[in-house]
């Protein structure tokens, strides 16, 4: 076979940046841009996911028979002149060329062993029957052929370009040559059963399918590549599919004029037919793995689940199957290499439990970050988002900065993802091996239980793998494998919604279906940097089949596009619950899920929706507020009341050196909420805020008898809104550009009288007020133990309230996205209320006395 010369094609390289969303390259020849997708440490918390040997070619046409490509980069599109347009057709086909050349040299490798088998099966000896060798080789020899002379009829092309060189009429012979194709299809389940069975009966076979020796392109530094028989017989249903998003390339390089045009549109036209054909046929052998013994195992489910192993998080991608729960891990392997999963561990699902911790066991010491640590890699998250959007508004197509940042997202993304579930789920066998997943959700934990429950109740039987067996299951786990990538934003299209950023307002109605009475309450998940989180939790209502809640939540989005409703029973018996804090032991009655449409929610009207959930319909209204608009000060236009007036009239009208309303809601949850999980955090029921606001905007005498009977979250709510509604933040607008330069000063002395001097220019009623509070939240953070609630959290909660400054109606644009919520102003917010919460004790008398003349212009 002749070689390609390197000076008759481009570079590789060329072809992979141009076309960084899909290689037409196999496995063993990635040119530059698959190194941009590993991690720099080769971790496992960020799995390199490729797109061989397990292609499907139902993933590459739509449903419309219409093949995806990739868009070429801009400059190169087509209503460009024609002579960038036929530069750009010659470069396509040199990287496709490329990979035929690989591809050929697979097939060769394929029917090297085929050969000597042949010859060894007529004598008293054979490795395998001829009847085996003819169905594991079945129509390879063919296709090589066919491949063979495409190859030697379109290289002198590629060599001898030209504006008049045309190549469609290969490509339409190539395509019209697919029915041997067709007839590989219908044997390939047969041929990788064979595969199996010879292997596990011959291990002199084995050793040969596991280890076939395909030579490398001429330029390449590795001539030979070691890889499995299996992956080779992928090889040939792989290349249909890349045959035919090249061919949709060239056409989009192709003048309607020259003569090609209509040749490569009728090679893609057969081609498209032949995939619309066999993608019935192809898809079932990607959702089942036929066992040894003829058995169809199929996979039921699968997904990125945190695993706690000897102390450390580990992200794994586990499997369920009919009749087996499956950890694997992503194995590191040289450049080159298939990337192939490695089992850690297996359960067969008879022998699998669910049983909660015995007083005699303990939970393991998990790994945690601190959560100013998760909140940072937020906040960097956020950061990145905002430079790629930059980036692409910036039209200069520096498509590679985009793509770092893209890579420094996705390293922040797959950490954060590692380090912030907390909810356990444990699975046991009942040989005595337990494991420990570690989820976000307690959603996610159901769905997983359920599925599980589900199968068991089929007649099971044990099993045990032998590591043949075992290493063909963990194989195929790759062309089985339905969630390919970790569920990060760095991963999803620029198409995909960026999601919703804000406050969602929910009202949770009602709830009918239930059986029986129950002590019933409902919580509320949304998504947020890839994973879910709990944000709001209804009272609970007791003995009843119908409860009335209407409760009203308020919910931060950030970048949220979907909202759960889980429906519990209340647990009320003690002896069932679990010693760790973050195990629900309260029964799921239902759950499930709606999607946040941006045109239904946006709209001023709230919107009443119904979940139904194993025969129970949960009634909502929802809708959503910008997160801009809901923290936009309005100047004060009233003088009775306390919300949204300023602070200096209340403290006037009340005598008091500190608002009543700042005293009380401090005093009450000092008195009965400084140990609850998430204070501040958690959001309050919207409705008994809007009674406590109007209580205290009325002064009305029964506001202690509410203070007492009220939610302590309800109370937390109300001082944040109280906060949030002053018509100037408490740090004052005038000072707000002196504390942004403040913190941002490097010497630690510099940074000490600045920021105490800023202290000092503090009006009265504000500084007073402003270091009541401090010390409250010192208290607060006091208890983090048992409330969870440190100074960095409850810095990032209050920051933006007492910093925000007023604006006005037109002094910014409207903003929905991730920018406006981790913008640096915010960012810094966050570090100026921390500086002072970290700060020593500090005195009003204090401050007054050691009076400093430090200019306000830092």
């Amino acid at each position: 076979m002749e070689r390609l010369s390197s000076r008759g094609l481009p570079r590789l390289s060329w072809i992979d940046t141009l076309y960084s969303n899909f290689n037409y390259n196999t496995d063993g020849y990635e040119g530059d841009g698959a190194e941009d997708r590993k991690s720099q440490d080769g971790s496992e918390t960020m799995p390199f996911i490729d797109e061989s040997p397990t292609m499907s070619p139902q993933l590459c046409v739509r449903p419309d028979g219409e093949a995806v490509s990739p868009t070429p980069p801009e400059g190169l599109l087509p209503g460009g002149d024609i002579e960038k347009g036929l530069e750009m057709k010659k470069l396509v086909l040199s990287g496709f060329m490329a990979s035929e050349e690989i591809y050929i040299n697979q097939l060769e490798a394929l029917l090297l062993p085929m050969r000597p088998l042949k010859a060894t099966a007529t004598t008293s000896k054979p490795v395998l029957t001829v009847e085996q060798i003819e169905t594991i080789f079945y129509k390879i020899q063919d296709i090589y052929e066919i491949h063979k002379q495409f190859y030697d009829a379109l290289f002198p092309n590629i060599q001898q370009w030209d504006d008049k060189v045309t190549v469609g009429h290969l490509f339409q012979k190539l395509a019209s040559q697919l029915g041997v194709y067709k007839a590989f299809v219908d044997n390939y389940k047969v041929a990788l059963e064979t595969v199996e069975k010879c292997s596990q009966a011959n291990s002199q076979f084995q050793k040969i399918s596991e280890n076939v020796k395909v030579k490398g392109p001429k330029d390449s530094k590795d001539c030979t590549t070691t890889v499995t028989m299996e992956a080779l017989l992928y090889k040939p249903i792989d290349r249909v599919t890349r045959s035919t998003l090249v061919l949709h390339d060239l056409l989009k390089h192709t003048p309607k004029e020259h003569p090609d045009f209509a040749l490569l549109q009728d090679a893609l036209r057969i081609s498209q037919n032949f995939l619309s054909s066999i993608n019935e046929e192809i898809d079932p052998r990607r959702t089942a793995v036929t066992t040894p013994k003829g058995e169809a195992r199929q996979l039921v489910k699968d997904g990125f689940l945190v695993e706690v192993s000897e102390g450390s998080r580990k992200l794994r991608h586990v499997f369920l199957f009919t009749d087996l729960l499956l950890c694997a891990k992503m194995k590191k392997t040289a450049v080159g290499r298939n990337q192939q999963y490695e089992c850690k561990w297996y359960i067969p699902l008879a022998d699998l439990t669910f049983q909660t911790l015995d007083d005699s066991d303990s939970c393991p010491h998990v790994q945690t970050l601190p959560e100013h640590e998760i909140e940072e890699m937020k906040i960097k998250i956020s950061v990145i988002k905002s430079e790629i959007q930059k980036e692409k508004k910036a039209q200069k197509g520096q498509s590679r900065i985009v793509d770092r940042l893209r890579k420094k997202m996705n390293e922040q993304e797959s950490c954060l993802l590692l380090h912030s579930p907390t909810i356990p789920f444990r699975i046991h066998s009942k040989h005595g091996k337990s494991y420990l997943f570690l989820l976000s959700s307690d959603y996610e934990r159901s769905e997983w239980r359920e599925s599980i429950q589900k199968l068991q109740k089929k007649d099971l039987q044990s099993c045990v793998l032998s590591t043949l067996e075992l290493q063909v299951l963990t194989s195929s786990c790759f062309k089985l494998r339905t969630v390919h990538n970790i569920p990060v934003t760095s991963n999803k299209d620029d198409e995909e919604s960026p999601g919703l950023y804000g406050f969602l307002h929910v009202i949770v109605h009602s709830a009918t279906g239930f059986k029986e009475s129950a002590n019933l309450y409902c919580t509320l998940e949304v998504d947020s940097f890839g994973y879910f989180v709990s944000k709001a939790k209804t009272r609970v209502f007791r003995d009843t089949t119908e409860p009335h809640w209407n409760e009203e939540f308020e919910i931060e989005l950030e970048g949220s596009q979907c909202l759960r409703i889980l429906c519990y029973e209340k647990c009320y018996d003690k002896s069932k619950l679990n010693k760790d804090d973050n195990e629900i032991v309260d029964k799921i009655m239902g759950k499930g899920q709606v999607q946040l449409d941006p045109q239904t929610v946006q709209s001023k009207n709230w919107h009443v929706d119904v979940i139904e959930m194993n025969g129970i319909k949960v009634e909502f209204s929802m809708k959503f507020t910008s997160r801009d608009l809901s923290l936009k000060r309005t100047p004060s236009k009233k003088q009775s009341g306390v919300f949204g007036v300023k602070i200096s009239v209340v403290t006037k009208r009340e005598r008091s050196k500190v608002p009543y309303i700042v005293r009380q809601c401090i005093e009450e949850v000092e008195k009965r909420g400084i140990e609850e999980v998430g204070i501040y955090r958690i959001s309050g029921v919207a409705t008994d805020i809007q009674a406590l606001k109007a209580a205290f905007d009325t002064n009305t005498k029964d506001i202690l008898v509410m203070l007492s009977d009220m939610d302590i979250n309800a109370i937390a709510g109300t001082l944040k809104l109280y906060f949030r509604e002053l018509p100037e933040p408490l740090l004052t607008d005038r000072l707000y550009p002196a504390f942004m330069e403040g913190i941002a000063l490097s010497d630690p002395a510099a940074k000490e009288n600045c920021m105490m001097h800023l202290l000092r220019s503090l009006p009265d009623p504000n500084l007073i007020t402003f270091l009541t509070l401090l010390e409250h939240l010192k208290r607060v953070a006091e208890k983090e133990p048992v409330n969870k609630m440190s100074l960095h959290n409850l810095a990032t909660v209050f920051g933006p309230t007492l910093l925000r400054p007023s604006e006005s109606e037109s002094s910014k644009p409207h903003i929905t996205l991730a920018s406006d919520i981790w913008s640096h102003d915010v960012m810094a917010q966050v570090q100026v209320l921390l500086y002072y919460l970290q700060h020593p004790p500090i005195s009003f008398a204090e401050l007054k006395r050691n009076t400093l003349y430090f200019s306000t212009d830092v």
